[in-house]
């Protein structure tokens, strides 16, 4: 039977494909494609693992005290017969055959598949049976993870080679954003998850990739199963799962016509972004790792106005990234960019970016009531000076090999100000002291916090430029955790707190003779294309792939006939029907006429 599941639409385009589950583990499952030489390898893997849990069962059995009850005893052969059986064992190495799934993927998805064939029997006894099931995929997982690990796949094959000929998209409760840098250039055409919002690090990562995703589905991950042929529709935020013949056929058109579009709109790629007055604007690219670099280039960006270094961090436990592999990160991000400019922002963590297994157990979502408030961001960088400091040197020495400009997220006061400033002095003395040669950077602040916004003078006399975080802002201005599905309807690009925030950033910047920015996801939206070069905007930046469609939107504007029609916006208590009124056509003489 088809069912439809609704969510938050929050990365364009149709995808069709085959469900894969990654399932919710109280062990921390890695999921990682396998090279099709090392197969079986993997499958030995997998079954070694077996044979060590199994010991251990014979172990315990023979260890049992004398008085122990007999039920332990049994308790254990259902362990062990169930460690033994073939739907579990078989197949999850089949899922390593045939899915390239590393062995601990494939047993959290055969989890999946079982657990759901228990909560369907009839014997409340055999349902029960379920939880001897996770006791035994748990112990399999901890014996996986003390044991050799996977071997490394090719870096230089796509995983796409790994998937077969059959589209897959990926389904999960939710998904970590160290998976999301793994899956980034995999064989998924689409994403669902049963919580996030449109800001939410898979939300902002599925729109880099410019694939189909829809996040806030609440219950997908147990609706839907494991090969499910499913539907997403990342325009209207809804999930088909086993659509009938008729609407699979009028969504393969869509695919195709969205697929049209895509090739039409790269065409702008190379064409400068000059409105029809001549106005100039600089359409950057947000990125989270060195290699997007060239494709940052590709798109037509003129530099990156967002690297966000905080990917570096993540997934690495203990183990963070030191100087030189840092220096090494921002060195190629630089070179990549061929003399063009390069905005990295100094590591922004916490909230919906959580680092694992840190000492300062605040990161973490579990330990904290609001993270999103919590210690995240400028305010983690001064509580860990010589953490900071380590980044602040590799990035002023990356600065050696072109134009670095450092960005500092989440700042809030003229004290959080100072010790910043205080911390890049020092930097730069350790780097002369030890003669490691280094450039000079521009230092910029985000606007992402009221606080910042209601007193930028401050910010002005410091910084050389300021960026308009907008995710963060709206979050902040709102009073709205961004990464809450509970209250994801509520968080308002278009409301008139935020926008005149925006509009009286951008314009005290410009009056100040400072570069302003928009780093946030508006600015890769067109619908605010028009708004924003209205207010004064001049630099936008966006994930890669939607710099096409904004340059569009600018190619088309006229600001001298958009910028008399802001007031009416800003004034307006629906600012988006206003908008959509009195900005078509590029604010062209007829919706002059309108306002009149």
């Amino acid at each position: 039977m088809s069912i439809q599941i609704f969510g938050l639409p929050v990365s364009r385009g149709v995808a069709i494909g085959r469900a894969v589950l990654v399932a919710s583990s109280r062990v921390d499952v890695p999921h990682v494609f396998i090279d099709s030489t090392l197969i079986d390898e993997e499958v030995a893997r997998l079954y070694t693992a077996r044979d060590v849990v199994a010991d251990e069962f014979e172990t315990l059995k023979r260890d049992l005290p004398a008085d122990a009850p007999a039920e332990l005893a049994a308790l254990l052969d259902v362990h062990q017969m169930l460690l033994q059986d073939e739907a579990l064992m078989g197949a999850a190495a089949d899922w390593i055959r045939q899915r390239h799934y590393n062995a601990e993927w494939a047993v959290s998805a055969q989890l999946e598949v079982l657990a759901r064939q228990f909560d369907e029997m009839e014997d409340p006894y055999i349902r029960e049976r379920k939880a001897d099931l996770e006791q035994v995929i748990e112990r399999l997982l901890r014996s996986l993870s003390r044991g050799e690990p996977s071997p490394v796949p090719d870096a230089n094959r796509s995983t796409r080679d790994f998937g077969g000929d059959e589209p897959l998209v990926l389904v999960a409760n939710d998904i970590a954003p160290a998976d999301m840098l793994s899956f980034k250039r995999s064989v998924f055409t689409g994403f669902v998850t049963d919580v996030g919002g449109k800001t939410s690090h898979t939300a902002i990562v599925a729109r880099s990739m410019d694939i189909p995703a829809v996040v806030g589905a609440r219950q997908a991950s147990s609706l839907i199963r494991q090969d499910d042929c499913i539907i997403i529709d990342g325009d209207a935020g809804l999930v088909i799962v086993d659509p009938s013949p008729i609407v699979l056929e009028e969504y393969r058109f869509r695919q195709r016509q969205s697929e049209l579009e895509r090739s039409r709109l790269a065409r702008l790629r190379h064409t400068p972004a000059v409105t029809l007055d001549g106005e100039r604007v600089e359409l950057l690219a947000n990125i989270e790792m060195p290699e997007d670099g060239p494709g940052a280039l590709e798109s037509g960006a003129v530099g990156v106005g967002l690297f966000r270094s905080e990917f570096l961090f993540m997934g690495r436990a203990d183990n963070l990234p030191d100087e030189e592999e840092q220096y090494d990160a921002y060195r190629r991000a630089v070179e990549a960019m061929k003399g063009l400019p390069v905005v990295i922002r100094t590591v922004d963590v916490g909230a919906d970016k959580p680092l694992e297994g840190m000492s300062a157990s605040e990161l973490r979502h579990e330990s904290v009531l609001n993270p999103a408030l919590g210690l995240r961001a400028i305010r983690w960088s001064l509580a860990e000076p010589s953490m900071f400091r380590r980044q602040l040197r590799a990035l002023l020495r990356a600065a050696h090999h072109g134009p670095v400009k450092i960005m500092i997220p989440m700042l809030a006061s003229q004290r959080e100000i100072r010790q910043t400033l205080d911390n890049i002095a020092h930097a730069r003395r350790q780097l002369a002291d030890s003669g490691k040669p280094f450039g000079e950077v521009e230092l910029g602040a985000m606007i992402e916090v009221p606080a910042a916004a209601l007193t930028l003078p401050v910010f002005l006399r410091y910084f050389d430029f300021v960026s308009i975080g907008t995710n963060d802002l709206i979050q902040y201005t709102l009073a709205i955790d961004r990464a809450d599905e509970a209250v994801a309807h509520l968080y308002d690009p278009w409301h008139p707190a935020v926008l005149q925030l925006m509009h009286s950033t951008i314009q005290q910047a410009r009056a100040a003779g400072k570069g302003v920015s928009v780093c946030g996801e508006m600015a890769g939206d067109p619908t605010f294309t028009e708004l924003l070069l209205a207010m004064g905007l001049r630099t936008f930046s966006m994930h890669p792939s939607q710099i096409a469609s904004v340059k569009q939107r600018v190619l088309r504007a006229d600001t001298r006939r958009l910028a008399p029609l802001v007031d009416a916006v800003l004034q307006s208590e629906e600012p988006e029907a206003t908008c959509i009124e009195l900005f078509s056509q590029g604010g062209g003489s007829q919706a002059m006429q309108m306002r009149a």
